[in-house]
């Protein structure tokens, strides 16, 4: 124990608190410290040098739920903007996002001007967004728009939600009034974006400052080898970015060059392995090539990696028709059915793959412990039996072998029971 922290025990206050101070010298940004003096300043009603630790330790740690309390509890009856403005942000770090808005609005009201209404304002809207109210959202920064009109975020902020609301125009229209209006001349290669999304390259060509940008644009209007003479320029520069790799892939791809496109795609790979472009770059190259199969099994990935499992399953299935015989796809097949909770399906594939497979391990598993599930025992026995020939060490074997097999014998089991009372009139 410091002497310090002996001082505070022996409730020598004043002492602790001196003591601490010397500390901070040495350790200005120590969240435990400061709330150490922030805990004393309190005791010793020194409530301004609580407000400045306090306030220290949620730069420093902005979810810091103590200092929040102890500010909240500081304000309370001092000053109502601050403690509205406090306390809809703990209860938006809580996820009571409903209470933290109403608090936002409250902390509004008892601004003593605009621009002091301006942090609560913003934080409003946020929650807005968060809350998938984007019309709400927008209102919002309109009316920050009037008092912060030097701001180029709020302009930023409009264009993002009227591109998912009202669509690219809107958002195009919105940064242009920002650029014509307030001088924001960093908003040119941003709007050289949205005019490549809203399929004007033209407008993109003569706004964009980077030279990827301006590639990217001479490439969409059809002016390939001038943004391959571009991209070549800047080579040394850009060699490293995956950007770069992806717009030579699409000159490639434009020049039919397919097998120079893949292997920029497999530089982009190299930079940004989880991108989802990758597998869209290749499924287009496959198919302008013709190659259905590789087309919807790249499409499949694309949407795996966007969560869009479903919309995976239906462009597996697709490539599935023109291969049915390809083991990683069947096996993909069955995984996904069986996350998607459609046991019997997945087995159907599960048993496909054993077929392509005989030796497939995870395949014999899957349909043993599907047929064990439904009561079918000595379905289970007969898979198990061909795991226990190629993996007589399996895991799975050892831990339900014998179980299965005295039930099998024992004739427990549901199908067992239609058996007995069917008999071999009943296929299972």
């Amino acid at each position: 124990m410091n002497l310090a922290e002996q001082l505070e025990q022996d409730e020598k206050y004043e002492e602790a608190y001196a003591e601490y101070k010397k500390q901070m010298v040495q350790k200005p940004a120590d969240v435990e410290l400061l709330t150490k003096l922030g805990h004393l300043a309190l005791i010793l009603e020194k409530k301004e040098d609580a407000k400045i630790y306090y306030a220290k330790i949620l730069e420093i740690d902005p979810p810091n739920i103590l200092a929040h309390e102890q500010l909240i509890d500081i304000f309370m009856h001092e000053d109502r903007f601050k403690y509205y403005l406090l306390r809809g942000n703990l209860r938006a770090l809580q996820q009571q996002m409903s209470h933290a808005k109403s608090d936002f609005k409250k902390a509004i009201d008892h601004a003593k001007d605009p621009q002091e209404a301006l942090p609560a304002r913003y934080l409003y809207a946020g929650l807005c967004e968060g809350q998938g109210r984007l019309n709400e959202a927008i209102d919002e920064y309109l009316r920050i728009s009037d008092y912060d009109e030097k701001n180029p975020v709020v302009f930023l902020k409009l264009a993002e939600l009227y591109e998912k609301t009202e669509g690219l125009v809107a958002a195009i229209q919105t940064l242009e009034r920002g650029r014509r209006d307030r001088g924001f001349k960093d908003f040119e290669e941003i709007l050289a974006g949205y005019y490549i999304r809203n399929s004007q390259p033209e407008k993109a060509y003569e706004l964009a400052q980077s030279e990827l940008t301006k590639a990217r644009a001479l490439f969409d209007m059809g002016r390939n080898d001038a943004g391959y003479e571009i991209l070549m320029g800047v080579k040394d520069k850009y060699s490293k970015e995956k950007i770069f790799h992806s717009l030579l892939a699409q000159y490639y791809f434009q020049k039919d060059m397919f097998e120079e496109a893949f292997k920029e795609i497999d530089e982009y790979e190299k930079i940004d392995s989880k991108s989802p472009l990758i597998y869209q770059m290749r499924a287009l190259i496959y198919e302008k090539q013709g190659d259905a199969f590789n087309e919807h099994i790249n499409w499949g990935k694309y949407n795996v990696m966007r969560g869009e499992k479903d919309v995976a399953l239906n462009e597996y299935l697709t490539a599935y028709r023109f291969n049915d015989k390809d083991v990683d796809l069947i096996e993909t097949i069955a995984a996904l059915l069986e996350a998607e909770g459609d046991k019997t399906k997945a087995s159907e594939f599960y048993e496909r793959l054993a077929d392509v497979d005989p030796k497939n391990r995870l395949a014999l598993e899957k349909i043993a412990e599907f047929r064990e599930s439904i009561g079918d025992n000595y379905g289970a026995i007969e898979y198990m039996e061909r795991l226990k020939e190629i993996d007589p060490r399996n895991q799975f074997l050892q831990d339900n072998y014998e179980k299965i097999k005295s039930s099998a014998e024992n004739g427990t089991g549901f199908l067992q029971f239609l058996k007995k009372i069917f008999g071999n009139k009943m296929s299972v």
